[in-house]
């Protein structure tokens, strides 16, 4: 989808003539852009403006998403969730789908930690490009350790992904969309590799804790998930990335009670403390704002 429109196109996305476009533009009541000569309307600021002048019926207000974490798993954030009496349930189905579900107001906040080969930013670049959330709020949830677990006493040496790979080890894979899995076609693509080319366990995994399990059970090989789900299935880690898992949201969750409550505890010593024992987390941006769009 694009992010600018030109003349033709912005006229067409707000189903008016272009002439009367260009009235809009000469009196200056339209956001756009002039370059190079030619005028470009950004798709998010044109669904703004016509977001500020919506009128309804006295006493409307838009329905609350309901109060739901989607997105992606994190042990850290699911006892934060329940510790600081959010009310907030999860539903744990990778970054991806967390986000679709954000943008069809489905739930109140998407877990994301996104991993692309363009940009680092890809938590950001992801909300930027999502059509439906031009109100989004991008909240430093904590930085953790992905990497690559297997069993302690694995005789093939699976130190890296490269060596999984050469000894036909079995990736136990993601969900489409879920962070570990783009990590994971990101770090394969470096070296040469799709996805569908490596060895792979019958089923895909929800979340990194189903991950570790199936590993301990011999279902799989080997797997990205974070040091913390390693050391909860006493797994060998070898650490690969450090990513930022965020929380998005819309602007107006942000103010809701329940997601307060969340942020509140993110800034005491328990929520550290708590951090620290499950081993692979960095919360000192803990609460940081991202992005406001």
């Amino acid at each position: 989808m694009k992010t600018f429109l030109n003349t033709e196109e912005a006229a067409a996305h707000l189903g008016i003539k272009e002439r009367k476009l260009y009235e809009l533009v000469a009196e200056g009541a339209i956001p756009c852009s002039k370059v190079t000569g030619k005028w470009l309307f950004p798709r998010a600021a044109l669904d703004r403006w016509v977001e500020a002048g919506l009128i309804r019926p006295a006493g409307l207000r838009d329905a609350p998403p309901p109060a739901i974490i989607g997105g992606s798993h994190d042990p850290l954030l699911e006892w934060a969730a329940r510790r600081s009496g959010s009310g907030l349930a999860l539903l744990s189905e990778g970054s991806g789908a967390g986000l679709d579900r954000l943008e069809r107001d489905e739930v109140a906040i998407a877990a994301v930690h996104l991993h692309s080969a363009e940009t680092e930013e890809a938590n950001e670049a992801a909300l930027l490009a999502a059509h439906g959330l031009h109100d989004a709020v991008l909240i430093v949830f904590a930085e953790r350790e992905q990497g690559l677990l297997a069993k302690p006493d694995d005789p093939r040496g699976l130190t890296s992904v490269e060596a999984a790979v050469r000894s036909g080890a079995r990736f136990g894979l993601r969900q489409g969309g879920a962070g570990a899995q783009l990590l994971l076609e990101k770090l394969l693509a470096r070296g040469g590799h799709a996805a569908g080319e490596v060895a792979s366990a019958a089923d895909v995994f929800a979340t990194g804790s189903d991950l570790a399990a199936a590993i301990r059970a011999g279902d799989a090989d080997c797997g990205i998930a974070t040091r913390a789900a390693a050391l909860a299935a006493g797994l060998a880690f070898v650490p690969l990335a450090t990513e930022r898992f965020d929380l998005a949201m819309r602007r107006r969750t942000y103010f809701e009670p329940g997601p307060q409550k969340l942020f509140a505890l993110m800034r005491t010593h328990e929520f550290r403390r708590r951090a620290d024992n499950l081993g692979g987390y960095d919360v000192s941006r803990a609460g940081e704002v991202k992005l406001n769009r």
